[in-house]
């Protein structure tokens, strides 16, 4: 039976961050998921979505080694821009730039397709002799005790692990396994997902345009033979969603460019639709006997701000360092109540606020559109207000 120092269950951005990050840091680690990653924007089931990394999170990618190989992909994020266009008709009311030059000298972040880092980090991961990637296995079963934890995978193998991480998903098999229970939010939205040439370049502003149902939000990315593109992310109730996704693409692009307000021009489809829920989550607690959880194993939110990503990353790197200052106490009880009450308040204070931005969003009535708008004009009018929540933003602590 293999004796290991961290076992990662799931293979999605997170967990392969995470075994990048522990491997790079010179810990035995194997990482199993069910699903081989794709690689290939083309591929079947290839994650079109796009994630933007915040500034902190790229000190953590450097240190699990693939920043340096990302950033040539990267469309940097300069300006937040929020639009309100609940008026009588989706026009821009109230328009409003975050710009990341008032508290950085760096962009608030960049931004990269969610297919590209799964490319970049398993290639990271092929260079690590620690590392073990088990694409196609998934885990089964554990026993913990206070030495160890027991691990059993859906091929029947075994090893012995210090520490297991569940970086599965919002329906962990680790989580299930160690007993944690969650509390789930459920909006009744869907958000579809694609990406868009325009004729009006975006000046790596992104921009969230609210109407109702939920933000329409274009983020940048690099351009796409010579013309300005976008990653959209469009969220709406599920019955509006599931019929947008059977539109025609011309009649999708119609209907896009009008909930868009008209920001970059018209929009042109330049990949397919994806469609996924939105829902907010909490787990009870981020720790067990030998286990921690991370991403959305432990947290869920609505793509709002930048935060979900960004805030898996936070609890890597709150994980990591408390691994690297103690390796003699890897996984062990009073390091994983270290890293529980290090990261649950600050993740349950994160769900909360980003809840609070969806259902702001989310207004359908002429009376609460109006209270959004003079809400967004008041917070930018008062300028140590506006860079506190930028800053916030970015993960500092308020």
């Amino acid at each position: 039976m293999d004796q290991i120092d961290v076992f990662i269950s799931g293979g999605g951005v997170a967990g392969l961050s995470a075994a990048a990050a522990f491997g790079s840091a010179g810990f035995s680690v194997v990482i199993a998921d069910p699903a081989p990653p794709i690689t290939e924007a083309a591929s079947q089931g290839a994650d079109l979505r796009t994630t933007a990394f915040l500034q902190p999170s790229r000190e953590l990618l450097d240190r699990a080694g693939v920043w340096a190989r990302l950033l040539p992909h990267a469309a940097p994020l300069q300006v937040m821009r929020i639009v309100d266009a609940g008026g009588p008709v989706s026009e821009p009311r109230v328009t409003r730039d975050f710009d990341a030059s008032d508290i950085s000298d760096a962009p608030f972040g960049w931004n990269f397709s969610n297919w590209l880092l799964r490319s970049h980090l398993v290639s990271r991961l092929s260079e690590l002799h620690n590392v073990d990637f088990r694409p196609g296995t998934g885990f089964r079963s554990m026993l913990t005790r206070e030495a160890e934890a027991l691990v059993t995978l859906t091929d029947e193998s075994r090893m012995r692990a210090r520490l297991v991480i569940g970086a599965d998903g919002r329906n962990s098999p680790v989580r299930q396994a160690a007993g944690i229970g969650a509390k789930t939010t459920r909006y009744g939205q869907k958000a579809i997902v694609f990406a868009v040439t325009h004729p009006q370049p975006h000046d790596n502003i992104s921009t969230e345009v609210h109407r109702a149902g939920g933000p329409f939000t274009l983020v940048p990315l690099p351009d796409q033979d010579g013309k300005p593109c976008s990653a959209v992310v469009w969220m709406d109730t599920g019955p509006e969603c599931l019929r947008r996704m059977a539109l025609p693409d011309t009649d999708f692009e119609a209907e896009a460019t009008e909930r868009s307000a008209g920001v970059n021009g018209p929009l042109k489809l330049s990949g397919r639709r994806m469609v996924w829920p939105i829902i907010s989550q909490l787990a009870e607690r981020m720790q067990a006997e030998r286990t921690a959880l991370l991403a959305e194993a432990a947290h869920v939110v609505p793509p709002i701000g930048a935060q979900g990503l960004n805030m898996s990353l936070a609890d890597l790197t709150c994980l990591l360092d408390l691994a690297e200052h103690h390796p003699d106490r890897l996984g062990d009880a009073r390091m994983l109540a270290d890293y529980h009450r290090r990261r649950h308040p600050e993740v349950a204070l994160r769900v909360r606020g980003v809840d609070a931005l969806n259902r702001a969003s989310m207004a359908g009535t002429p009376i609460l559109r109006d209270l959004r708008a003079k809400g967004v004009a008041g917070l930018y009018g008062i300028a140590p207000l506006r860079r506190t929540l930028m800053q916030m933003g970015l993960g500092a602590r308020g």
